[in-house]
């Protein structure tokens, strides 16, 4: 037998060491996904409690969840950027303590409107926390395996979806609404400690960071970006599924506040988002598509819940049940999606999720109507592992060859752009939804009304996904002439 030398046995102790210290590291960000993903599903399957709970419309509840994805997104791309300035550790763990402390306030909130402003300063937390979670995998994980780094995050992601119906259906059920925010808190503190222990130190160059933060943080872009989206959710939320002149007035706004944002970015020494970086086609179709996206995933949590609880009359737990079993498929099969992205590459498999989610889309309109709660469950089981595969090429597409000192950013972007689809799904489709299913208000609609607003919704969802399918298609054609150019 051959005799191992002495530094041969030294590097694969160094070797194993390493490839430990790489599983600990991925295992805390994985805790920090899971926390931010269930921080927005566990609150859905509390919509219907809280309408009667606080004797609010659907509209009204609907900001818990809002005003959550309105934080994160008006944040995700600064938090990012500076996390790139000034140290990604120490700001991470900033956002762990935040988003917990936030959490026992959201459990203790005596009204709705002090549950949404704990829920928007929960946002804050969660913003931090995705932005860097990504932003560390380009870190500490080789470039070949980016993708199975990736579908691993994205497990932990569809984790926290599927523990929060179900987990969340449980605890109204058993306990009491304000537990849906509670058991949060040692989940949070957990978190911390694993980040602290185990994530590797900042790199920068701090105290230069610290002189020059403020100098190169943009202010009015941040502000900018802030008030459009904030006119944009306001425009898709009030009415109550009427879009009147004040929605119209809004929505203007946002439109012009977005011009403005794209305007104040050209002229800036350091901008928040450079408008070139949208030049490239593997980015700016990757941004579209994922916004598409998340805007029917968001459907599913936002109408679903409705649905099942109003129109199969489900109770709470079996709302949070039914609810669950689609993110379960997607968790199971999030490791070897990102493992399929390795194998095949990145376009083919973002084709191939697309064209299974229009198809599950498609038959969240029509199955549930002919076949109930079976219909539901088959069409979720099409859908979501569809996305997962999306999920884990784009990311990947996106992430693999960004510049160290730009991960951040990107990740950030790639974010923003995840959560105003998020946003969409929550306000514009939430307000189709309730513009079909009653006039007078969701409370007073019919099962029948509610099973309507199901399938034009989706309808309206499939569509969506087609479009989103033809950008990706659009951008390959694009990226090949440019190659051959």
């Amino acid at each position: 037998m051959k005799a191992t030398s002495i530094p041969e046995a030294l590097a694969t102790s160094t070797s194993t060491k390493a490839s430990q210290q790489v599983r600990w590291i991925l295992a805390s960000l994985s805790l920090s996904m899971l926390l931010s993903s269930l921080g927005t599903s566990i609150a859905n399957v509390g919509l219907p409690t809280l309408t009667h709970v606080f004797n609010a419309s659907f509209q009204q509840v609907q900001w818990v969840v809002v005003a959550y994805l309105l934080a994160i997104t008006t944040l995700i791309v600064s938090v990012g950027r500076l996390g790139d300035m000034m140290g990604r550790k120490r700001l991470l763990l900033a956002g762990i303590a935040l988003f917990t402390v936030a959490s026992a306030l959201c459990g203790a909130a005596p009204t709705l409107n002090m549950l949404i402003a704990a829920r928007a300063l929960q946002g804050l937390g969660a913003a931090i926390m995705m932005a860097l979670t990504m932003a560390f995998v380009g870190e500490t994980v080789s470039k070949e395996k980016t993708g199975s780094a990736m579908g691993l995050l994205g497990t932990m992601s569809a984790v926290g979806t599927a523990l929060g119906p179900s987990l969340g259906g449980i605890l109204i059920a058993g306990i009491d609404w304000r537990a849906i925010f509670l058991i949060n808190l040692p989940l949070g503190i957990l978190s911390f400690f694993l980040a602290r222990r185990y994530l590797p130190q900042d790199q920068q160059a701090r105290n230069k960071a610290d002189n020059k933060a403020s100098a190169r943080f943009d202010h009015i872009g941040t502000l900018l970006l802030a008030l459009t989206l904030t006119a944009y959710a306001l425009a898709m939320t009030l009415g109550r599924g009427h879009f009147g002149a004040l929605n119209l007035a809004l929505l203007l706004a946002a439109i012009l506040g977005a011009a403005l944002f794209i305007l104040v970015e050209t002229k800036v020494a350091s901008p928040l988002i450079r408008p070139a970086l949208f030049r490239d086609i593997t980015l700016s179709t990757s941004l579209a598509m994922n916004t598409l996206v998340a805007t029917v995933m968001m459907a599913t949590m936002v109408v679903g819940p409705f649905y099942l609880s109003r129109s199969l009359a489900l109770s709470d737990a079996m709302v949070g049940l039914v609810m669950s079993i689609g993110p379960v498929i997607s968790a199971c099969s999030g490791v070897i999606a990102g493992r399929i992205v390795d194998r095949m590459g990145a376009q083919a498999t973002v084709a191939t999720g697309l064209v299974a989610m229009v198809t599950g889309a498609f038959a969240l309109a029509l199955l549930p109507a002919n076949l109930g709660i079976t219909g539901y469950i088959i069409a979720i089981a099409i859908l979501t592992p569809g996305y997962q595969l999306f999920q884990a090429a784009n990311n990947t597409a996106v992430m693999q060859d960004i510049a160290p000192n730009q991960r951040g950013l990107i990740s950030g972007m790639l974010n923003l752009s995840r959560n105003l689809g998020l946003i969409t799904g929550a306000t514009l489709m939430g307000a189709v939804f309730a513009y079909v299913t009653a006039s007078s208000g969701i409370r007073a609609a019919t099962p029948a009304a509610i099973a309507t607003g199901m399938q034009i919704t989706f309808i309206v969802a499939g569509v969506m996904l087609v479009m989103a399918l033809g950008i990706a298609g659009t951008g390959r054609l694009l990226a090949k002439s440019n190659h051959t150019v």
